[in-house]
């Protein structure tokens, strides 16, 4: 990976999303250790993840969600089926399987 800094859209989302968490940890009244634990991670990784730090793995922030139990949330909000125009385009842009 290069040394290039994020764009600011990038670490606007990171702060965000870290943001809501480390609310949702507090929501379910779960300390950082627990959650550290729960997701597999150091206990400073969490840390940087609910400070907004964009240059955390992208795993440990899905094992954060997965811990937290807002992962399936996570994976909803990127799915371009649930949009209307990623289902209005499917039919259109993406190849039909041919099955051999």
């Amino acid at each position: 990976m290069g040394s290039r800094k994020p764009a600011r859209p990038v670490v606007a989302a990171a702060g965000s999303i870290g943001e809501q968490l480390a609310t949702w940890r507090k929501l379910l009244a779960l300390t950082a250790a627990q959650v550290a634990d729960r997701a597999g991670i150091a206990r400073g990784t969490l840390a940087k993840i609910e400070h907004g730090d964009a240059g955390v793995s992208f795993a440990a922030v899905l094992s954060v969600s997965w811990a937290l139990g807002v992962l399936d949330r996570v994976v909803a909000a990127t799915d371009p089926y649930e949009t209307d125009l990623g289902r209005a385009r499917a039919d259109q842009v993406l190849p039909k399987r041919v099955r051999g």
